[in-house]
Parts: C-alpha cells; sequence; structure tokens
C-alpha cells in the first residue's frame, strides 16, 4: 500500500517537492566535502542526489516509488550527471552496512514505532568516521500547513531523535521553525529537526 501510494503521487511529470535541493543540505553541504561517497535514503524524486551529484560526489538514492527513481534518472540526465538508484523500503529491506562515507535522509515518513530502527539501519550503513544528515518533521509540525504527514505517530519528537544521536559525535542538532518552499507539497513555515552526526572511529583496542 505504501509503494502505491507514493507511487501515485511521483507519477506526475511535474516534480511536487521541487527540483532544487532541500534548503538545509544546501546549507550545510560544505560538511560532506570529504565524504565521497554518499547514500541519500527515501529520496522520492531525486532533488538531493542530484544535487549531491553536482558537487562531485557518488550518488545512491534509495527509495520503495519506482516512479520517484525514475524522476531521479531523468533529473540526473538533465544535468548531466549520474545518480545510482535502488528500490528499497526501509522498512523491510536489509541495507549496505558500513559502506558509505556518508548518508542524507530528507522528511523520510515512518510510523513512530518503526522509526528509531530506520535511524540504525541508515546509520549502520555509513562506514566508522562517516556522517549522516537528516532533516525531519517534528511532531509539532501538525498545527502548520506547510506539508508533512498528518497524522502525530509519523511525525519525529525531538527528543527521541537527540537520543538516539548519543552515541556520536553531534555536529548540529537543531529543532524549530524553518521556511520550506519544496514544489507544492513542502511551502511555508514548518517545524523540523536537523541533525548531522559523525560515527566516531572506535580507539584501537575497544
Amino acid at each position: 500500500m505504501r509503494m502505491n501510494t507514493w507511487d501515485q503521487r511521483f507519477n506526475t511529470i511535474e516534480y511536487v517537492y521541487g527540483e532544487k535541493p532541500n534548503a538545509f543540505i544546501e546549507d550545510y553541504v560544505h560538511y560532506l566535502k570529504d565524504y565521497p561517497n554518499v547514500a541519500a535514503y527515501a529520496e522520492g524524486e531525486g532533488r538531493n542526489a542530484v544535487f549531491l551529484a553536482l558537487q562531485g560526489h557518488t550518488v545512491t538514492a534509495f527509495d520503495y516509488a519506482e516512479s520517484g527513481l525514475e524522476k531521479t534518472n531523468q533529473l540526473a540526465e538533465k544535468h548531466n550527471v549520474t545518480v545510482h538508484t535502488k528500490l528499497t523500503d526501509l522498512l523491510q529491506d536489509e541495507l549496505p552496512v558500513e559502506t558509505f562515507d556518508a548518508a542524507i535522509m530528507v522528511f523520510g515518513h515512518f510510523p513512530v514505532e518503526q522509526q528509531q530502527g530506520v535511524f540504525k539501519r541508515i546509520v549502520d550503513s555509513v562506514k566508522p568516521g562517516g556522517r549522516i544528515m537528516m532533516e525531519l518533521y517534528s511532531i509539532y509540525q501538525l498545527p502548520y500547513d506547510s506539508g508533512g504527514p498528518r497524522q502525530l505517530d509519523f511525525l519525529y519528537d525531538p527528543l527521541d531523535v537527540l537520543k538516539w544521536c548519543q552515541p556520536y559525535k553531534i555536529i548540529h542538532f537543531l529543532t524549530g521553525e524553518q521556511v520550506r518552499n519544496e514544489g507544492k507539497l513542502h511551502t511555508g513555515l514548518a517545524h523540523t529537526i536537523q541533525i548531522i552526526i559523525e560515527k566516531v572511529k572506535k580507539e584501537a583496542g575497544n
């Protein structure tokens, strides 16, 4: 059902979330400068993956909507870059382990009881010393009419997310209001959570 819903959403000529990258990814991409091989999870129509490819990264986009991945390839072709695409259900499918230098996820929507599991698998897919960047809709997004799930249990509690980040080096953690103008479905003032964490390399002997 999930796949059908997102397949239908992305099965349009226009890019429903726009062709430009998420503002957080664009503003903080310098934190990935020395991290060449990047995974983009729940990547939708590919706007962030293509942006990262334009910065010189090798990018693999994961999503469970085939129509979204097709549009990712089209957008990459338009900009003369390559993005590897992988049809993946983050709730069910295995992810690579310690494979990527970095990973991003922008507004990946999952039921509250499965959010931490998805978060952990994404972190596990990154090598020790790698970085993870995410922007998520917080539980305080519900009153805002600017996009995101309309059910509370698909939004993220900032305190939960902060707790998940504790084992790692926290480079950036911010929750609050942000203006997002991303296609027709993310428009206006929103309440989000932003994170950049680093998987600290294990000390020898530990």
